[in-house]
């Protein structure tokens, strides 16, 4: 190539550059969280749009680090987020998300509020007590639509609805748990102090299946099927769901720190998409969504099939029957408000919830776009 013709070619893409530059300004910004493209970004951008140009295109930058904290250790209860991981639907977002376990020992409000998390899972009860805290916190998107717990008996104690719980023995774990229970107590006027024993109840079922408790507190997905798992048929057991008497509290939530939401908000609405995207994978594949648990539970700690099990009652709570799907993610206005109520009456928080402040969909309705 001559010289004449290689300076004409540069001032075109000098040219070229200009009007990149122009039109992005005209924009506004970005899609994302970083710093508007600078002159250098929109020439490679022109010069991209070349055969030529393409094959030294300077690579993407960096991913974002989005740390989540899970209430509890890997199982199907947190199958969507494994299984967004494993599909690389983070990775398609720009995003590198690490996934803390959690456990006994660990509240996710506190990891997230001291900035050791970025995003957490947790009850929505907790949430409003730590948002009562001051701590700065506030729900994202809420995936379970109704509660999952219940109190499972053998026909044998002759418990065939609430009414008949006066005079037993009633197992909770409580720390937090028992609130749900207490709302059906009060709604039947039983007095769980002089009418009946309302006991703490281990994280196994054995009490219950010794014997030692008339009704236990089960979450569908789990210690219900650990009872079916022990022998138990479905038609010898008594269930009372919170569902069905009207005292369901809103359980697993996303949260996140209002101060990293507040120059995070793309970051977060690419985590809720790409999780959703999970989400409705795991409801409508169980088998690769147990794949991707399974690789993290702890060996020896469950199996396979319990899993597989927990994943099909969880799609239940995520996606009830007749829910509109295209809602995944949205906080209903009455349940959350339902929720705060319970709350309030019982004790879990000392003053009414601010339920405006408490949670938002600005972030669903944006990862929904």
């Amino acid at each position: 190539m001559n010289a004449g013709k290689r300076k004409f070619r540069g001032g075109l893409l000098l040219a070229v550059m200009i009007m990149a530059v122009s039109l992005l300004a005209g924009c506004g910004g970005n899609s994302n969280n970083n710093a508007a493209p600078t002159a250098e970004s929109a020439a490679g951008n022109a010069a991209s749009a070349s055969p030529e140009a393409a094959a030294t295109k300077e690579p993407a930058g960096d991913p974002v680090t989005v740390k989540l904290q899970l209430k509890w250790v890997p199982q199907a209860q947190f199958a969507g987020y494994f299984l967004a991981k494993d599909k690389g639907y983070y990775a398609d977002e720009g995003l590198n998300v690490e996934i803390l376990p959690g456990g006994p020992d660990i509240v996710p409000e506190q990891q997230v509020a001291g900035g050791s998390a970025d995003i957490g899972v947790d009850w929505v009860a907790s949430l409003l007590t730590s948002q009562e805290q001051e701590m700065p916190l506030v729900q994202i998107a809420q995936i379970f639509q109704k509660s999952g717990l219940v109190l499972v008996s053998k026909k044998a104690a002759g418990i065939n609805g609430p009414a008949d719980l006066k005079g037993k023995k009633v197992g909770n774990w409580m720390g937090g748990n028992e609130f749900e229970i207490l709302a059906l107590f009060d709604k039947y006027k039983l007095d769980s102090n002089k009418d009946l024993k309302f006991t703490k109840q281990g994280f196994t079922m054995d009490q219950f299946l010794g014997g030692e408790i008339d009704a236990a507190s089960a979450m569908t997905y789990n210690e219900y099927q650990v009872v079916l798992e022990s022998g138990i048929k479905a038609e010898d057991l008594n269930v009372i769901d919170m569902n069905d008497e009207g005292v369901a509290m809103l359980e697993d939530n996303l949260f996140a720190n209002k101060e990293w939401l507040a120059d995070n908000k793309e970051t977060a609405a690419k985590f809720v998409r790409a999780s959703l995207k999970g989400w409705k994978d795991a409801i409508a594949d169980p088998e690769a969504a147990v794949d991707s648990v399974m690789k993290l539970a702890e060996e020896g700690s469950t199996t396979r099939e319990h899993q597989l099990t927990m994943m099909t009652e969880v799609a239940k709570l995520i996606q009830p029957e007749g829910f509109d799907a295209s809602k995944l993610g949205y906080t209903d206005a009455a349940a959350f408000q339902q929720t705060a109520d319970i709350a309030l009456k019982f004790g879990v928080i000392k003053k009414a919830s601010k339920v405006d402040e408490a949670y938002t969909n600005e972030i669903v309705e944006m990862a929904a776009k």
